[in-house]
């Protein structure tokens, strides 16, 4: 006889799907990421410096993907949250900025203009997202950004310390906000479909920067 095996299992909610996905397909996951993360030889500043320069070009530009999100929500709990993890990552992209300058020149490497035409279309990407009419997408987003962004941090703080740069306090909202704005702004199937697709592209963007630097790296004969 068949077994219903949905029976006694819990129906996993919108915030931790988003959290899970996040979890398991975010750059953290990226083997490259790793590499940058251990990078101990002599071509490790480059490849680290190469990483922090592409990140700025892709985030740390005013306003970004959350701030245009923030700019088109309505008033409610979704847009306070978002009005906090603005400001939030208003300090991480002055982070991010300061040690763009700290590690020195982009790293020469073949395939520039390839380089420069990724970065175009991922920022018209993320632009995309913060601007959908699709409810819950803009959302989907912007938490993926901010739960994708704790790797990343990890590895802005590996390049701050090799060129000798004070690494701020993290200040971007915690998980539990985070689950508490997914709650209030996916309130049914479409915003939940929504919220997903935004997440996945999201995480899509990042993964392709790591793709891309590890690319870089083996241009350089340096991976």
């Amino acid at each position: 006889m068949a077994t219903n095996r949905s029976v006694g299992q819990r129906s996993v909610s919108v915030a931790e799907a988003q959290l899970a996905r996040v979890a398991g397909e975010g750059c953290a996951r990226h083997s490259y990421l790793n590499t940058l993360l251990e990078a101990s030889g002599r071509h490790a500043g480059r490849d680290l410096a190469d990483a922090v320069h592409l990140l700025c070009s892709l985030h740390g530009r005013y306003p970004g993907l959350i701030e245009v999100a923030l700019q088109r929500c309505p008033k409610g709990l979704v847009q306070d949250w978002l009005s906090r993890a603005s400001e939030g990552f208003e300090r991480e992209r002055l982070y991010l900025v300061r040690l763009t300058s700290a590690v020195g020149p982009l790293p020469s490497t073949p395939g520039a203009a390839q380089t420069e035409s990724s970065l175009v279309a991922a920022r018209h990407a993320l632009e995309t997202l913060a601007m959908s009419e699709r409810g819950g997408c803009a959302l989907g987003a912007a938490t993926a950004l901010v739960g994708d962004w704790w790797p990343i941090r990890r590895l802005l703080d590996r390049a701050a310390a090799r060129v000798g740069t004070e690494a701020p306090a993290p200040s971007l909202p915690d998980e539990s906000s985070v689950v508490d704005a997914i709650d209030g702004g996916a309130t049914d199937a479409a915003s939940a479909r929504a919220l997903a697709f935004g997440g996945e592209q999201l995480l899509l963007q990042h993964r392709a920067l790591f793709d891309l630097l590890e690319a870089r790296a083996e241009a350089r004969g340096e991976y």
